[in-house]
C-alpha cells in the first residue's frame, strides 16, 4: 500500500496532469455545473433499490458510490471529506427525487440531468478550451473532475494553498499547450 506521501504525490501529479486540459474559467465552471448534474442523475435511480445493512437501509446509490470514495480520501483525506459533504448533499437530494417522483418522471429527470450534465462538458471543452477532453487521452480522469473541483472550492476558500500553484490559471500573455 502507497505511503501517505506517496499518495499526495500521485494525486498532486494527476492533478497538474488534469489540469492541463482545464485551464478556462469557464470551461472549469462548465464542470462544476456537469459534475453535479452527472452525479445526481446518476445515483438516481441507484436510490430507489434499497437493502438492509446491519439493521439500516441503504440504497444502491451509497454502495455505489463508497468505493470511489474511499479512492478519492486516499488520495487526498481533506479534499475527500469536502467531496463526502457533498456527496451527502447530492445523495438526498437525489433520494427526495426518488422518494417523490413516479418512475416516469424519475427517469425523465434522470434523462435531463445526464444530458445537461454531458452538454456542460462538451461545451466547456469545445467551445471555452478548444481541446478534447482529457478522458480521451487519460480515462482514469473520470474520478479526477470531482477533485478538480473540489480542489478549486477550497483554493477559492483560501484553503489548500499546497494545490493553488498547480490549478493557478496560466498567465494571458503565455503560450497554451493547446
Amino acid at each position: 500500500m502507497l505511503h501517505e506521501t506517496e499518495m499526495a504525490g500521485y494525486f498532486q501529479r494527476q492533478l497538474a496532469d488534469y489540469v492541463e486540459y482545464h485551464r478556462d474559467p469557464w470551461n472549469c465552471a462548465m464542470h462544476v455545473v456537469g459534475i453535479l448534474l452527472l452525479f445526481t442523475g446518476a445515483v438516481l435511480p441507484l436510490t430507489l433499490v434499497r437493502f438492509p445493512i446491519f439493521g439500516i437501509e441503504v440504497s444502491l446509490a451509497v454502495v455505489a458510490a463508497l468505493p470511489v470514495l474511499v479512492y478519492w480520501l486516499m488520495l487526498d483525506a481533506g479534499i475527500g471529506l469536502g467531496i463526502l459533504a457533498a456527496m451527502t448533499v447530492l445523495l438526498s437530494v437525489a433520494t427526495a427525487i426518488g422518494n417523490q417522483a413516479s418512475i416516469v418522471m424519475m427517469w425523465s429527470i434522470f434523462a435531463v440531468l445526464i444530458g445537461f450534465g454531458v452538454a456542460a462538458q462538451i461545451v466547456g471543452h469545445r467551445v471555452f478550451e478548444e481541446r478534447q477532453p482529457s478522458m480521451v487521452d487519460h480515462p482514469a480522469h473520470f474520478l479526477l473532475g470531482p477533485m478538480f473541483v473540489m480542489a478549486k472550492l477550497f483554493i477559492a476558500l483560501g484553503f489548500r494553498r499546497d494545490l493553488a500553484a498547480i490549478l493557478a490559471p496560466l498567465p494571458t500573455n503565455s503560450l497554451s499547450t493547446r
